[in-house]
């Protein structure tokens, strides 16, 4: 264990979140997405939600501020329109633990190439259709602080 750091954040992903750069982009993706097919690197984080996950992740990495979206989902049955409970919770998940930043729904065709060129994708076990999420990477200051 470790103080300050949410414990759903194992050895593995804490290594990947480290290892990001400023822009690269870490993928959550549900249970029934073909992660080990898809992965440049891959992470399994069996057992957890993406929701847990995300909110594990915000407390410790900051999201990207120069680009319009750093914060980007999949849609329900890949219509950017339509929005299941999922992604409902997600967006206001989002707007609490990331005020500020918009989150972008993506039809299928633009967040599949997006979530195989992701620096890594976490495997959940979400039960959840249409529960991918892209997060991208912003910078932290000199004083330790999101900038």
């Amino acid at each position: 264990m470790l103080i300050g750091i949410p414990p759903i954040l194992g050895p593995d992903l804490l290594f990947t979140l480290r290892s990001m750069g400023h822009g690269d982009e870490i993928a959550l993706v549900d249970a029934n997405y073909p992660a080990q097919e898809h992965a440049r690197r891959l992470v399994r984080a069996d057992g957890h939600g993406a929701l847990d996950l995300v909110r594990a992740i915000l407390a410790v990495m900051p999201l990207d501020r120069s680009v319009p979206h750093a914060v980007m989902r999949a849609a329900l049955n890949n219509d950017p329109a339509q929005a299941g409970d999922f992604h409902q919770g997600f967006d206001a998940a989002i707007a609490t633990l990331a005020p500020g930043f918009a989150v972008l729904p993506l039809k299928g065709a633009d967040l599949y190439p997006r979530i195989r060129a992701a620096h890594t994708i976490v495997a959940t076990t979400e039960s959840a259709l249409f529960a991918n999420v892209i997060l991208r990477k912003g910078v932290i200051d000199a004083n330790g602080r999101p900038a």
